[in-house]
């Protein structure tokens, strides 16, 4: 005998199930989670999940302040590094739709002084090497500020240099995004800050920003440093500097470098989350578009095979085995950022750690790669 559930009392069932499911893959993977924190000596870690395009799952682990025990949560600000040079390059695309600039522009023509390589004199770098880390330039020199790349500032400039054609080979250098900070002020008008704020981060509505002081600094996350030797950590006060006297004293289009195009974006986990939505859906959310499809289409797509470097975002074939992504990842002061998405499938993943005991494999964070199959085992696979 078959017995049948009316509709309406199978739809109840479901309903009611679904919470319960619901907690135990939350638990699940939570458990999880604690034990892999627990393998790296992970500090405080928060992560964020998108699937079919919406952020369904963020939680925070472990402590935001390891010597006064102060937990983690959701809310919390992370400086997030080298995942900031997307929302730089982000913005450039902006200028390049609107005709102000082009992607095969002389580089130093953009920046305000000779950007030449003086081994290949005739060679021109242009703005799109400069987004896809093939100029040839290299941070030998630092990239704090310009003075290490002006011939009329630093005698040693040549050294910033590689020893092959610009445009040939794939050089990752923070040196590039910091001088395209440079470009959208003087092509803009506006601080480099106040243009990604007006431009991307308010109209997707996102508490995040390039400038120490225009954000709640108690939602800061302190980052900390691992020692291997002693199995400690120091913290890292220097991420979160805000560099007052050197912004009292700016100067557009040159201090650029003060704000860290290169790194220097505080986002939390959720928000990044969003951010990323943006990207996933090939530069729209919110029903906010924030750049063209052709633009996003443009960041994502490979000009060095042996990379998978597009601009400013980067194919991983080997995070998850079977998985194609796209995005990026962060590391400074002690911090390990990981923000990577599937377009087709409007899936990605956002995790941030302020301290690990890092180990690396196939270039990615051992860390990184076990939380990212976590989070992929239990809400995408």
């Amino acid at each position: 005998m078959k017995l049948t559930l009316p509709k309406h009392l199978l739809k109840l069932l479901l309903l009611t199930l679904i919470p319960v499911l619901s907690k135990a893959q939350n638990n699940g993977v939570e458990a999880d989670l604690k034990q892999i924190m627990e393998k790296y000596s992970a500090v405080g870690t928060a992560v964020a999940v998108v699937k079919n395009g919406k952020v369904v799952y963020t939680k925070a682990f472990g402590l935001k302040d390891l010597e006064n025990k102060v937990p983690l949560t959701n809310n919390d600000i992370f400086r997030i590094a080298s995942i900031s040079k997307s929302f730089s390059a982000t913005a450039i695309m902006q200028l390049v739709e609107a005709g102000k600039i082009s992607l095969d522009d002389d580089f130093g023509d953009l920046v305000g002084f000779k950007i030449r390589n003086p081994k290949f004199p005739e060679q021109k770098i242009t703005l799109k090497m400069a987004l896809s880390h093939t100029s040839g330039l290299n941070d030998s020199q630092g990239y704090l500020n310009l003075d290490v790349i002006n011939p009329d500032k630093n005698p040693d400039w040549a050294k910033c240099y590689n020893d092959y054609l610009p445009g040939t080979k794939f050089d990752y250098c923070n040196l590039n995004f910091n001088l395209i900070g440079i470009i959208l002020e003087k092509q803009s008008g506006e601080r480099f800050d106040r243009y990604i704020k007006k431009q991307i981060l308010k109209p997707l509505g996102l508490y995040a920003n390039y400038c120490v002081d225009s954000l709640d600094s108690t939602r800061f996350v302190k980052l900390y440093e691992y020692h291997a030797d002693s199995r400690t950590y120091t913290p890292s006060p220097a991420a979160y500097a805000p560099r007052r006297t050197e912004i009292a004293n700016y100067v557009m289009g040159y201090s650029t470098p003060v704000f860290s195009p290169t790194g220097g974006m505080k986002i939390s986990a959720g928000d990044l989350a969003t951010y990323m939505i943006m990207h996933m859906n090939y530069g729209k959310a919110k029903g906010i578009r924030i750049i063209s499809k052709k633009s996003a289409g443009l960041m994502q797509t490979a000009l060095s095979a042996d990379e998978g470097y597009g601009f400013a975002l980067r194919s991983a074939d080997n995070l998850i085995p079977g998985v194609k992504l796209k995005g990026h990842t962060g590391s400074a002061y002690g911090l390990y950022s990981t923000m990577f998405f599937n377009p087709k499938d409007k899936f990605g993943f956002v995790i941030i750690t302020n301290g690990i005991n890092a180990t690396y494999t196939d270039g990615f964070p051992d860390f990184s790669r076990a939380a990212i199959n976590c989070l992929y085992t239990h809400f995408v696979k």
